[in-house]
């Protein structure tokens, strides 16, 4: 017995950019509707039967055959064969007929199958939503082995990823798709949770990922990315990721081929680039205009994960929704701000902070810049990213120049003897700073910066210093110097997420007297859910096209002006800097400073 079975899928129109959410995103297995006869019961006329079907679901759908035509074996032993994408009317009258016993002598000859997962848009929901292609550049590296590829794997686990979609690692390494599936499992676990079907989802994950050789010819090689990319797509909307796991040195080595090469035409395409943004400000200039003159500025998407953290999305959250802080966000009642960020890594200093780029242009240029842009900013129009940014290049041009003199710099002094060789460029690992905004809202106000690599923990927080009570009747009753006990805002990402409020209170018992407290809030305590990884959500970010945590390139250019003469200021005069132990709280010097604009750092290290 002979059993055919025609799968056909629906052509699905141009729509608008995929949003993703939990429900309508969920993975399901891909499958088509099938037109199943049996030759003994019809024959002839279950031929005919199946024909018209098929046509008046050609002229109802408008759909076109882009799958398989699977012929199922009897006992006696079948064969499978698999028709290529767009099949013909007329072929499939042919293959039908054959199998049926109509005799067509120019039957097409069975096909090997291909080892892809061809797009299903068979149903009503992939009528709707374009497919998705994801291109990991520099596939083989670190970050793309140990951050993308799992945070990619975790959308998908989560039900974040469309239906259709499908992972390319593009390296220049010789490999098969099996060697980069292998790569990557080393590095995917599920979701801690809800391990439900994980094992399953990684299979799934790992069988729509392929690996594309990029040879010595990036041209050749976008070329053979786009035409894998195209021949899974079909002729159906579809949209594409690239993202440029790849040095700063190779950005447009990578970059100007894919413009020209690997972008679709029937959907969006947007480019991921990570950081630093260039060496100085003439390079990032430059590089921003080569990447101008072939993307849009919408389709660039500036990422730094350490932007991710919820700590940061909090901020403007707590600030616009909040009343209570509101009218408080501004000169009149804040007295200084400080912006800490130190990691305790001392046995391995990443090549990058003493090979010229330091803590500056990988650490304050991005990430400290824009969580001051985003805690001093106006309130934007709305929620959307333009908005958003608009407000934030604001702030960044109204920085002041930064004074040589209020600038603090240090490098981990080494004592295994494995990073002397570096130690000789005197790249700082440490930075703190004293900046100042000059603008209605934050005239006089501080912003103290401090950022350092192997120090002694791991540490990030915003600390809100507010102004002494005027004529503080209560003076006398605080058992502590005053400037100890003003009220104090802390927002941590580090050690542990937490929201604490410093505010005085009375001691319980008889008489009067006053004490500082906190009032916390710890999200391990509040809210019983995983976090999220930070790349996990700047991804999904570029998914839904939100683009309020990628610089632009206004910004970004308004951020060199910041930091560029003090760049220029240490590479010019060979500025040493402060030598401090792994493990201790860093330069002496910065205490210093801190005093010389009023402020307490606070010793929690």
């Amino acid at each position: 017995m002979v059993t055919v079975v025609l799968a056909v899928t629906a052509s699905a129109a141009p729509a608008p950019p995929f949003r993703p959410s939990l429900a309508a995103a969920r993975f399901s297995p891909v499958a088509g509707p099938a037109v199943r006869c049996k030759t003994q019961a019809c024959g002839l006329r279950c031929w005919i039967a199946a024909k018209v079907k098929f046509q008046k679901a050609l002229k109802r759908h408008g759909w076109q055959v882009q799958r398989k035509l699977e012929v199922l074996g009897d006992e006696s032993g079948g064969e499978t064969a698999n028709t290529s994408s767009d099949t013909s009317d007329s072929s499939i009258n042919e293959k039908i007929s054959m199998h049926l016993g109509v005799n067509h002598s120019e039957a097409d000859p069975p096909m090997q199958k291909e080892d892809l997962v061809l797009f299903d848009h068979s149903d009503d929901h992939s009528e709707s939503v374009p497919s998705l292609c994801i291109a990991v550049i520099g596939a083989t590296g670190e970050l793309a082995r140990t951050k993308v590829f799992p945070a990619l794997f975790a959308l998908y686990y989560s039900g974040f990823l469309p239906r259709n979609v499908a992972i390319f690692g593009y390296s220049r390494k010789t490999l098969a798709d099996e060697d980069l599936r292998s790569i990557i499992e080393a590095n995917l676990t599920c979701r801690v949770d809800h391990h439900e079907n994980c094992e399953e989802k990684l299979k799934e994950f790992l069988k729509r990922t392929y690996y594309i050789d990029a040879g010595h010819d990036n041209k050749d090689g976008m070329e053979r990315l786009n035409s894998k990319m195209a021949h899974i797509e079909g002729t159906h909307a579809a949209n594409r990721i690239f993202y440029l796991a790849v040095p700063q040195e190779a950005l447009l080595d990578v970059a100007l081929p894919l413009a020209n090469s690997a972008q679709t035409k029937h959907g969006w395409n947007r480019i991921i680039i990570e950081k630093p943004f260039g060496f100085t400000s003439l390079s990032s200039q430059r590089d921003t205009e080569s990447l101008l003159s072939r993307f849009e500025e919408k389709q660039i998407y500036r990422i730094d994960h350490l932007l991710g953290k919820d700590l940061i999305e909090n901020l403007t959250v707590l600030r616009f929704s909040n009343l209570v802080f509101e009218p408080l966000w501004s000169r009149t009642y804040i007295r200084n701000v400080q912006v800490i960020f130190s990691e305790e890594t001392a046995t391995e200093i990443q090549g990058r902070y003493f090979g010229n780029y330091g803590i500056i242009r990988d650490i304050v240029h991005s990430h400290i810049l824009q969580t001051i842009a985003l805690f001093a900013m106006e309130p934007p129009v709305s929620l959307d990213g333009e908005d958003i940014r608009d407000e934030k290049v604001k702030v960044l041009r109204s920085i002041r120049k930064v004074d040589f003199e209020d600038v603090v710099l240090g490098q981990l002094k080494d004592t295994s003897g494995k990073v002397d060789r570096h130690t000789k460029s005197m790249t700082p690992t440490y930075f703190a700073a004293a900046m100042y905004i000059d603008n209605a809202r934050w005239d006089g106000v501080p912003f103290l910066i401090k950022t350092g690599m192997g120090l002694m923990k791991n540490r990030a927080e915003i600390r809100i210093q507010f102004r002494h009570v005027p004529g503080n009747i209560y003076r006398e009753r605080i058992g502590h110097d005053i400037d100890l006990d003003t009220n104090e805002l802390v927002l941590r990402d580090l050690p542990e997420e937490a929201i604490l409020l410093k505010v005085n209170n009375k001691v319980p018992g008889l008489g009067l007297q006053l004490d500082a407290s906190e009032l916390n809030l710890l999200y391990r305590d509040r809210y019983d859910v995983e976090v999220p990884g930070s790349y996990e959500h700047l991804l999904l970010d570029v998914l839904d096209g939100d683009n309020h945590l990628f610089m632009r390139s206004d910004e970004l250019a308004a951020a060199w002006n910041v930091l560029a003469p003090v760049i220029h200021e240490i590479d010019q005069n060979r500025v040493a800097p402060e030598l401090y132990e792994a493990g201790d709280k860093g330069p002496v010097n910065a205490y210093y400073l801190a005093a010389k604009h009023g402020v307490r750092w606070d010793d929690d290290w």
